[in-house]
């Protein structure tokens, strides 16, 4: 799934983002970050998806921010969040996981709450290095999933929300995929897919040919009420 996890470091403490995502990978996040000499002080997670509210112990037991939404959504879709996480996930990360409350992390960093991909998705925005943190949006990798509730329109809304963040940024990171220098090329990418979905009913976005995704650009079709 290509998933990204942001550590934001100031003086040597850190506002960890969306740590993801399989328990090897959070032991080893852990691990790597121990040997920097860097210490978890804040958590964020973009939205309420079980791969976005994941934490681990040796991070340590400190605040973990979410917009309002998304910690709201975390109590109350908490089962379904627990029974997407499968198996290999142990009791105490479990426990862990979504344990997320609403406000606003200490660190230089803008919020930009929308309802694009998931009720009360935010992407941070951090002014003096110019690097949008986009969540589950702005993939190079990945079409856009409007997701729960299925609104295409508050995903529309959402690429406008970012639109002068994309413009001014000098890297954006998704949520899945590669870090890039394209923000504007890829939001100007989501919205000429949805566009052309909407108008016509069809897209030759090359992204339809990564795992998965055929599947969505099908799922969206349905949506906009247009079929091939």
């Amino acid at each position: 799934m290509q998933t990204n996890t942001t550590v934001i470091v100031d003086s040597g403490r850190a506002l960890l983002v969306d740590p993801a995502w399989m328990p090897d990978e959070l032991a080893a996040l852990a691990r790597e970050l121990r040997e920097r000499g860097i210490t978890v002080v804040e958590g964020f997670a973009t939205h309420a998806h079980h791969d976005h509210v994941l934490w681990h112990p040796e991070f340590g037991d400190v605040p973990r921010w979410a917009s309002a939404r998304t910690a709201e959504l975390a109590r109350t879709e908490r089962a379904d969040l627990v029974a997407a996480l499968g198996p290999a996930f142990s009791d105490d990360l479990v426990h862990l996981m979504g344990r997320v409350d609403a406000g606003i992390p200490a660190f230089d960093v803008e919020l930009i709450v929308h309802d694009g991909h998931a009720p009360g998705h935010t992407a941070l925005w951090l002014p003096e290095p110019r690097v949008l943190v986009a969540g589950d949006m702005l993939s190079d990798v990945e079409l856009p999933l409007p997701f729960w509730p299925d609104d295409v329109p508050a995903y529309e809304r959402a690429l406008d929300a970012l639109e002068p963040y994309a413009d001014a940024a000098r890297l954006v990171i998704p949520g899945h995929g590669n870090v890039g220098t394209d923000a504007r090329a890829r939001l100007d990418a989501d919205r000429r897919y949805l566009t052309d979905v909407r108008r016509t009913g069809r897209s030759n976005d090359p992204r339809r040919a990564n795992e998965g995704m055929d599947a969505e650009y099908a799922h969206l079709q349905e949506l906009l009420g247009r079929q091939p």
